[in-house]
């Protein structure tokens, strides 16, 4: 890597080489020189494939209460490792390629995304917002303004990954920052905060029926509700919003130093256009029209877009289940309405290229995803993930510590786990039924250990190869620095996992040991 672009990648070299800039200099280097992605994940798939097999030919096993999300009973489970290379194991790596591929809703949701996302891109809708956000914003407080709108975006489940984190980029080139710092703080305030909110959300729902189930194993008699953790929820999205910006704006920034890639025109002229604010205007107006025609659709009693059974809006509802529509109808019409007010779209062909252009960039991403699919199918086909948490959870339990010490070691336990287990759904069905009745029985709220669990689950996101997400935001870096890569991004995004994890479980502890309410 020459010296210009290790300036406008990595490190700068003249930025203050403390120990921890070295160390994740190191990290970068080491990171950077792994082969390609796709080459690692086969690699992985041919790991899990031997490994998986010596297992079952051990007879490794374990056995534990698993909540069952379609009748939510709690059923006692006997899970063991299953080989790939009998029979049924060849016959279902045979089988699965499509449906597993399929079934990877990351790809679904980016491909719908980008139709809209594509348009208010290609007709500059994108640049010009940003550029009246750094018009209209203090410069100190553009970070805290970015992170906290990436905290937020949950609300939307995953479309903060496609939306906000490439906004974050932009945003800070265009006012002379690192785009790749922007990058990071985007990064950070989606997936390291992806369990918390101000708003109750459809996660919130599960996340609750789960522990209630669990509860009930010992005590029949208590239940929480939905807005069970809402305080330690908010005040974590606020305490957040400082700890991501201070670790941008003190730890990552300094060490990337100055940004010495090409810059975009846009981020030279501190005004906009006559056209420019008139495309604006124009795109304001469409937003006014699509807010109205889903306010028809979900505000009404009667609305279809509301649960039809509970009229619930917010929750298991078809506005909340197909939200990404939501996105993606905005982006497109306020995209489109900018390019004709603007004079950057002359007609509808301008609009069907730029969603060409946007799902074609999309290409190697895809295929990436198409291996990551089959290594998550296998790994999950031989049960190996489910294997490991339980045994690291027995052990847990089986510690003779004090309660607060219990519930830390259950962060650190989940945190571990989240590098191969990504989904908080899909965790908790297993971690609920085997700590919270350990926790009821030794009189701590399970108010406290679903808190717990929204910490453990977010942090350690940022930096798992199996967060689906995870690769297309490297594919955002090389946007700018066409050298990054794994290592790039997990040099990155470490100050960060561990900031955060160290501070948000610094006030889970002082939130516990205060006796706070958690939520109403």
């Amino acid at each position: 890597m020459s010296r210009a672009k290790k300036n406008s990648g990595g490190a700068s070299k003249d930025a203050p080489q403390g120990a921890m800039q070295k160390i994740l200099d190191v990290v970068e280097r080491v990171g950077n020189k792994v082969p390609h992605p796709a080459l690692i994940f086969l690699g992985l798939i041919a790991l899990v494939i031997v490994l998986a097999h010596v297992l079952s030919l051990m007879g490794t096993s374990v056995t534990y209460q698993q909540i069952n999300a379609a009748t939510q009973s709690v059923d006692t489970v006997t899970t063991r490792a299953q080989t790939l290379l009998n029979v049924e194991g060849i016959r279902f790596m045979y089988t699965s390629l499509i449906p597993s591929f399929m079934g990877f809703t990351a790809v679904g949701l980016m491909i719908v995304a980008m139709v809209g996302a594509g348009v208010a891109e290609e007709s500059g809708l994108v640049k010009a917002l940003i550029r009246k956000l750094v018009i209209v914003s203090p410069p100190k407080a553009l970070t805290y303004i970015l992170v906290f709108a990436g905290i937020l975006s949950s609300v939307a489940a995953d479309a903060g990954y496609l939306v906000l984190i490439p906004l974050a980029g932009i945003a800070f080139i265009s006012i002379g920052r690192h785009p790749l710092a922007g990058l990071a703080a985007g990064f950070a305030s989606v997936a390291g905060a992806f369990t918390v909110n101000m708003l109750i959300k459809p996660l919130d729902a599960v996340l609750t029926e789960f522990t209630n189930d669990a509860i009930h194993l010992v005590n029949p008699a208590i239940s929480i509700d939905l807005t069970a953790n809402l305080w330690f929820s908010i005040v974590s999205v606020l305490f957040l919003t400082v700890v991501i910006t201070l670790i941008t704006e003190r730890i990552i920034e300094p060490r990337l130093g100055e940004y010495k890639g090409e810059k975009p025109k846009d981020a030279e002229e501190a005004r906009l256009t006559a056209a420019e604010s008139r495309g604006l205007l124009f795109a304001f107006l469409g937003l006014i029209g699509v807010l109205a025609v889903f306010a028809i659709l979900t505000l009404p009693a009667w609305a279809p877009l509301r649960n039809p059974t509970t009229g619930a809006i917010v929750g298991n509802s078809p506005f909340m289940n197909g939200l990404i529509a939501v996105i993606m109808i905005l982006f497109l019409v306020t995209g489109a309405a900018y390019g004709y007010g603007a004079g950057t779209i002359k007609s509808v062909n301008d609009i069907i290229k730029a969603m060409e252009k946007s799902i074609g960039n999309l290409g190697s991403l895809i295929f990436l995803l198409l291996i990551i699919s089959q290594f998550i199918a296998y790994f999950n086909y031989t049960n190996m993930a489910t294997i490991l948490a339980v045994k690291m959870a027995d052990g847990l339990k089986g510690a003779n510590i004090g309660p607060l010490w219990l519930l830390i070691g259950f962060i650190v336990v989940v945190a571990i786990l989240d590098l191969l287990i990504t989904g908080a759904i899909a965790k908790w069905a297993i971690f609920a039924p085997v700590f919270v009745p350990v926790f009821v029985q030794l009189k701590i709220a399970p108010e406290a250990v679903l808190a717990a669990y929204r910490i453990a689950d977010s942090p350690v996101n940022m930096i798992t190869p199996l967060n689906a997400y995870f690769v297309m935001v490297v594919a955002f870096a090389q946007k700018y620095e066409k050298n990054a890569g794994v290592g790039t991004l997990v040099a990155l995004m470490l100050p960060y996992v561990v900031g955060i994890f160290a501070c948000w479980t610094a006030l889970f502890v002082v939130w516990y040991l205060l006796g706070l309410p958690w939520g109403l």
